[in-house]
C-alpha cells in the first residue's frame, strides 16, 4: 500500500471512532477507548496485530513511575517524526507538566486537527490548539506511513 493511502486510512479509522465513549484501558470502537486505546484500535484496524500485549495500568501510571514508558513503546514500534514534520496520520504524545512523562496520545487528522480520546468525554476531534502544541512531547509514524 502506498504511503499516502495508508495515511488517508489512519486518518478515516481515526475519525471512525469519534463520539466512542471514554472508558479506561478500552479499545473498543463505539464502545469504550482510552487515549492509547484509540491508537491501539486504529492500528488493529489499519496496520494489523498489535506488536506487544498491553500491561496493566492505572489512571495515575505516568506520575507514579515517572519513566517515559508511552515514549519507549512508541520508539520501539513506530518511527520517530520530528515535531516540524508532524503529518496526518502521526501519534502524537503529550505530557501535562514539564517535569512529568508523556501520558497523553492523539492522532493527527490533519495539519490543525486531532482525533483523541480524554477522560470524561468521548473519542473527539478537536483543533491541534497552541496549549496542545506547548505540551507536544513527540511524534510518531506508524510503520510503513
Amino acid at each position: 500500500m502506498e504511503r499516502e493511502e495508508l495515511r488517508a486510512r489512519l486518518v478515516r479509522e481515526a475519525r471512525a471512532w469519534i463520539g466512542t465513549p471514554y472508558l479506561h484501558r478500552a479499545s473498543c470502537k463505539g464502545h469504550g477507548a482510552d487515549c492509547l486505546g484509540l491508537v491501539r484500535g486504529v492500528w488493529r484496524a489499519v496496520i494489523g496485530p498489535e506488536p506487544q500485549p498491553l500491561p496493566a495500568y492505572a489512571p495515575d501510571w505516568a506520575e507514579a513511575g515517572r519513566t517515559e514508558q508511552m515514549i519507549e513503546a512508541a520508539g520501539r514500534h513506530m518511527r520517530s517524526v520530528a515535531l516540524a514534520d508532524i503529518a496526518p496520520g502521526d501519534v502524537l504524545l503529550f505530557r501535562w507538566r514539564a517535569h512529568l512523562p508523556a501520558k497523553h496520545a492523539a492522532i493527527l487528522v490533519s495539519g490543525d486537527r486531532m482525533v483523541h480520546a480524554h477522560d470524561g468525554a468521548a473519542v473527539a476531534e478537536v483543533f491541534l490548539a497552541p496549549w496542545w502544541r506547548r505540551h507536544l512531547a513527540g511524534a510518531f509514524a506508524f510503520p510503513r506511513a
